[in-house]
């Protein structure tokens, strides 16, 4: 009886254990702002914890950006040699400069690889600027000579596609990112667990799209079943941004909405303590306090938010 009570209390006394799992995921952000610093655009390294292979999610800033994570140690220099071996391929998201300008930069002295993206997307990337005007055709069709550096590689809508050498694959959804332009989510997956990149994007209700409810609907059972680490999804502007004045961007306020429908398919408690990392917040003087504060304040899903730092690793 005495041994029984003794256990009972020691049990009692004894802090409760929680289960710690492993990160999945090692992201780099090589550039975090929506526009006016051309040297910290949209890019993030992602790769299985662990490994050095690396796809890059969008493009805007690549050398700048290596640059600042190897001086903070989260990559191993020098940073020519990380774009030309440890860069596997990139996904982007769409066209536009503040995407694709670093790795458009950097093609004249990068390595052989792919470019996943959807149609239109790589169309563009063909056709408006590999085409010996607006820069070498270092792609693999159009204007000859084509220099065959990078093979451009459709995806197919909500398809899983291996990404080569990196041990990630890819589902790429369709977004609205004001009309007539379409940008992308990538679902990466490693192994049994995933992350969500959102390119930009505008809300439904503004859109008049329901491509975001797809993506929700898709990522609801990974959400309940805690596979999925991390959404990345953008917030531009502030909440006194006009809705005619978005051009296909977030606001804190369409943020908590969107995620407040991922919310009702999956059960609030679902996302409570989700990662949820902002991206492309313009950097005009003040706008990132605020869109700091008033995520905070519209934050009743009680997700985490995180406000990645340019060259600073991150794990998920």
């Amino acid at each position: 009886m005495r041994t029984f009570l003794f256990a009972v209390l020691l049990s009692f006394f004894q802090a409760p254990t929680t289960e710690v799992t492993a990160p999945a995921f090692t992201v780099v952000p090589l550039g975090v702002k929506g526009g006016l610093d051309e040297s910290n655009l949209s890019a993030y390294l992602v790769a299985p914890t662990g490994s050095s292979a690396y796809v890059c999610l969008d493009a805007g800033t690549v050398y700048s950006g290596v640059v600042k994570a190897v001086a903070n140690k989260a990559l191993v220099g020098p940073a020519a040699a990380v774009i030309r071996t440890h860069v596997k391929g990139y996904l982007i998201s769409h066209p536009h400069l503040d995407h694709v300008a670093g790795l458009l930069l950097n093609a004249t002295d990068d390595t052989s690889k792919t470019l996943y993206g959807l149609p239109s997307c790589l169309a563009t990337v063909q056709n408006d600027y590999f085409n010996w005007r607006a820069w070498p055709n270092f792609g693999s069709s159009g204007a000859a000579p084509n220099l065959r550096k990078y093979q451009l590689r459709e995806l197919v809508p909500q398809q899983e596609t291996p990404l080569e050498n990196t041990g990630l694959s890819v589902q790429a959804f369709a977004l609205s990112h004001g009309k007539p332009y379409q940008s992308t989510a990538f679902l990466v997956r490693s192994q049994r667990s995933y992350l969500l990149y959102l390119g930009d994007t505008g809300a439904d209700a503004v859109e008049q799209s329901a491509n975001l409810r797809t993506l929700w609907q898709a990522v609801r059972p990974l959400v309940q079943a805690h596979q999925l680490k991390a959404i990345f999804i953008e917030a531009s502007y502030s909440n006194a941004q006009p809705e005619k004045q978005l051009f296909g961007h977030l606001t804190p306020a369409l943020v908590m909405q969107e995620l407040g429908v991922l919310g009702e398919l999956t059960g609030v408690a679902a996302l409570r303590g989700m990662p949820v990392v902002i991206t492309h917040i313009k950097p005009t003087a003040g706008n990132e306090e605020v869109i700091r504060q008033q995520l905070a304040q519209a934050n009743k899903l009680q997700v985490k938010l995180v406000f990645p730092e340019q060259g600073q690793q991150l794990t998920f």
